[in-house]
This record gives C-alpha cells, structure tokens and sequence, in this order.
C-alpha cells in the first residue's frame, strides 16, 4: 500500500516541506509542482509503465506520493523507491493528460538528481552508468563501442546481463561512414526561383539557423542530419554549425547526473549565444527530438546560474525541425505512392506538444499517413531506457511494432533517431526520418532504407 488515496478523493495536494528546505530552488520547485496534483489518477490510463505493470508505484501518480516523501524528509532514498523512479520512462504522456497542469518532468528530473547525490547503487549499475555518460555524448567514443558490440553480436545469447545484451543488440549491423557536415561550417542557402523584381533579394537567405548535429546521431544515422541540410538550404536558409556545439545533455540529466548535464548544455548555450550575437540566428534547429525538449527546458535549467539570460535565449528560439518547415513554402510532391505509417516519439508529442506538424507535412508532400493504434504510448526507447530497463522496454517495443505492422505501412517515419533504433530492430518495414522523406520528396535523394539491397 503506496498511501495513495481513492481517486474519487480530489483536492490539492497538501505538502510540509520546512522553510529551509524551501530555500533550497529545487526543493521550492518540487512543492509547487506536488501542491498542484490533485491526485486524480487520470495519469494512470497514459502511463505506458502502469499499462505494462499495473502497479500503481509505476505509475505518475504513485511516483509523485514516493517523491514526496523521499524529499519532505529528507530521507535516503530507499531500493523501493528507486527502483519505481527509475522504470519512470519519462514520456510526459501524463503531462499531456493532466487536467492540473502539474509538470511532472521538472518533478521526476529533480528526484533523480536527488538520487544520485543520495544513494549508493550496486557496482554494475554504477558502471553501466558510468560507460553510457561517457560513451553516448561522444560520437567518437560511441562509434568504437559499436564497432565492439558489432564483434560480439554472435555470442550475445551467452552474456548473462540483460542490460548488456541490449547494448549490444542496439549496434547497427552496419555503421555509416562519418558525414563530413557534421563539422563546424555554413552551409549557404540555394538560390531560389525569383521574381523580376526580386532577383536582389535571392542573395539574403531567408533564415539563418544553426543545426544541432546531436551526438549519438551522429554515430548511428548521418542520413538525417544530411537531409536536414539539403531540405533547409534548399528552402533558402543558411545553416550553420557553429563551433563548440554538442551533447544536449538529455542523456546524463535524465540520468540525474546534473554536473554532467548542465556542463554540456552550458557548451551549447556559450557557442550558441556566439551565434546569435555575431551574424544572428532565427532558430536552432533541433531533428532529434529527445534533444529539443532538453534544449528548451534550458531557460529552467539554468534559472539560477550566471548564463540564465543566455539559457532563456537560446530556449526561445529552440525548434524541431518540422516547426521550422512548417513556416517556410515547402512545395512537394511524392516521388512514389506511399503509405507512411507514423510514429509520434513521446519527445515530440508530449514533451514538446508537436502533433500534427509532422503529419501535415507529409500529407501535403503527397504521401499517405495513418497512425497506428495507442498512438499516445511510447516505443521503450526513452534515451538509455531501453539500456538500462530492456525487459519493460522489449515489452513496450512489441507493443508499439505490432500497432505499427497492424496499419501496414510500406515505410514508418519518426522524428527521434532513439524510436528509431528501438523500432528498427528486426523489423521488415523500413523506419526512417520525417525529413529524409520531405527531402526527397522535394529532389534529394532517395532514404537509403528505401532502397532495395
């Protein structure tokens, strides 16, 4: 028994946190967020880890009852606890489902990172912590661990460690070859058809962005930061990658590992702000989309820390880069008859609340989209989730490949290379980047999954 109470029972939540502990700016935000919960339970029927489970700890609400007691009392954290907070997938489905408007991801992200300053993990969970952090965000390092889990794929079946096991059925059966755009450089916008009367204005781009190359995105599909260059420069905008950009952070904050975390952020938010102050940036552009919910939560992030006002900046004009084209004249046709089942990444839909631009967007390049069923739960990817709890994970994955395979789609599309690898393993239909799609349908060339072996 978690102390929930019945969910008929509605009325704010009442907390006790002292006034030192309310000096604390976590802390502080952590009340705000619990005295919002009226503890409805709605959450429950979004939750994809009380959909598997049906455990009410593994749910948001459950979760929000062990986090408040965790951090009234100042308490170590306890194996229960833990254990239910780290099944949390953060999805922020149920962010999307509250009628209270509670922010359960500032909730959950302070929790871990009272975890993690607080509890003492087993020595392989500490090591499998440790080689993800300091693997992941460096797309070098990440591309050699790939090429080791490659050599041992024949003989994963043997590894006792779950966890391993994932790692290693993760790496692709081929690595691409490094894409030299992913180096710091402009790329100048093509000329677009003009008017008589405009032929003077053709040498302004229309934009100027700067591109986040992401980190394991860079190892695993240089295909979507490729697309994403052609199809922008394409529509008359000037890309940039600036110089000192990389890991968003999303990966060791979700970890709780907030030094890590905001060291990174803290590298893009300084290169970033040199953009917008040398020749000015319209937007920074984000196709994965795990990284922009991060990236736009920086301005919280960094709230009581000296780059504040740069974090704010940069949060501002932080976009997916299907909010950027749906802005500019993208005039389309399908290169072939296609029936393109999509899939929502739960960073897109629930964290950033983008829904039907992605969608829109297909439909008016000329292709079909269908979505499949329970279109609201996540795929079991979830950053290192699928690493860290592959059995809930595989669960969640057969799930959502079955709704997908039920549509009967020729190609599935996501804006998330994490779904993508999650969903791409073994699977006969070919998963890959909305914007591969849109930059094919508008001349590039076509997505090398579509491309008969």
């Amino acid at each position: 028994d978690c102390g929930v109470p019945d969910r008929q029972n509605y009325g704010l939540m009442r907390t006790e946190f002292t006034p030192e502990q309310l000096q604390d700016p976590g802390t502080a935000r952590a009340n705000e967020i619990l005295r919002a919960c009226v503890h409805c339970g709605f959450c429950t029927a979004t939750c994809p880890t009380y959909q598997v489970l049906g455990d009410e700890l593994d749910s948001p609400r459950g979760r929000i009852y062990l986090i408040k007691d965790m951090l009234e009392n100042e308490r170590v954290p306890d194996d229960k606890t833990v254990t239910h907070i780290d099944r949390c997938l953060s999805c922020l489905a149920c962010m999307t489902t509250c009628p209270s408007g509670v922010h359960y991801m500032h909730l959950v992200d302070h929790a871990r990172a009272y975890i993690n300053d607080n509890y003492r993990r087993s020595w392989d969970d500490r090591a499998l912590r440790w080689i993800l952090a300091h693997l992941i965000p460096y797309p070098t390092r990440f591309r050699l661990a790939l090429f080791a889990a490659r050599l041992v794929r024949p003989i994963r079946r043997v590894i006792p460690d779950p966890r391993l096991r994932a790692m290693i059925a993760m790496a692709p059966r081929r690595l691409p070859t490094p894409s030299r755009n992913d180096t710091p450089q402009t790329f100048p916008a093509q000329a677009r058809p003009a008017k008589p009367q405009d032929k003077a204005q053709q040498k302004t781009p229309i934009r100027r962005v700067a591109l986040l190359t992401g980190c394991a995105q860079k190892a695993l599909n240089t295909d979507i930061n490729d697309a994403t260059i052609r199809l922008l420069t394409r529509l008359g905008v000037e890309v940039v990658i600036p110089q000192g950009e990389g890991c968003c952070g999303s990966l060791t904050h979700h970890m709780g590992k907030e030094g890590l975390a905001h060291a990174s952020a803290a590298r893009n938010i300084r290169a970033w702000s040199r953009e917008m102050d040398g020749d000015g940036l319209d937007a920074i552009v984000i196709n994965t989309s795990g990284c922009g919910t991060t990236i736009k939560d920086y301005g919280h992030m960094f709230r009581n820390d000296p780059l504040a006002g740069d974090a704010a900046r940069v949060a501002a004009i932080a976009m997916d880069v299907t909010e950027v084209l749906s802005q500019l004249n993208l005039t389309t046709s399908a290169p072939e008859p296609l029936r393109v089942g999509y899939h929502a990444a739960c960073s897109l839909q629930h964290g950033q609340q983008i829904k039907d631009a992605p969608k829109t967007l297909l439909k008016n390049a000329g292709f079909e989209v269908v979505s499949p069923a329970d279109s609201h739960l996540c795929c079991g990817s979830a950053g290192t989730y699928n690493l860290m709890q592959p059995q809930i994970s595989a669960q969640l994955r057969d799930r959502k490949v079955a709704t997908l395979a039920a549509i009967e789609p020729d190609v599935i599309a996501a804006g998330n290379i994490g779904c993508m690898m999650q969903i791409g393993q073994d699977n006969p239909t070919p998963v890959v980047h909305t914007v591969e799609l849109l930059d094919w349908a508008t001349g590039g060339p076509k997505p090398a999954a579509l491309k008969t072996p």
